[in-house]
């Protein structure tokens, strides 16, 4: 696929992500990334399907100046698509069952996050 196609393509699944994870966060969602990081020179955007991802620095995650929880909507692979961080844990418990009522299951795997 040509560079910019995948681009395209990821941005929008990135921007659905966003919009979807700032209903359930006010307004906090960040986007994150919109290629998948293949080590060649083959484009590839995220993946379509929403997982959500729990991380924090017990985690092993550097979550920069931001200290407490951190969620990711992530493709099949860990690609992460939006975040949210700097959460507590009562606003991570709360965004955590919005997203299971809302049938997105759990990411148990290594999460690409952007640098």
């Amino acid at each position: 696929m040509q560079y910019f196609v995948a681009l395209k393509i990821g941005e929008k699944r990135v921007k659905a992500a966003r919009e979807y994870l700032n209903k359930i966060s006010n307004g906090q969602a960040m986007p994150a990334l919109a290629l998948k990081d293949n080590r060649s020179n083959v484009w590839e955007p995220v993946g379509e399907e929403n997982l959500y991802a729990v991380l924090n620095d017990a985690g092993g995650y550097v979550l920069t100046d931001v200290s407490g929880f951190m969620i990711v909507l992530c493709d099949k692979n860990g690609i992460s698509k939006a975040i949210v961080r700097g959460l507590n844990a009562e606003n991570k418990d709360t965004i955590i069952k919005m997203l299971q009522s809302g049938n997105v299951l759990e990411y148990k795997g290594q999460v690409s996050l952007p640098v």
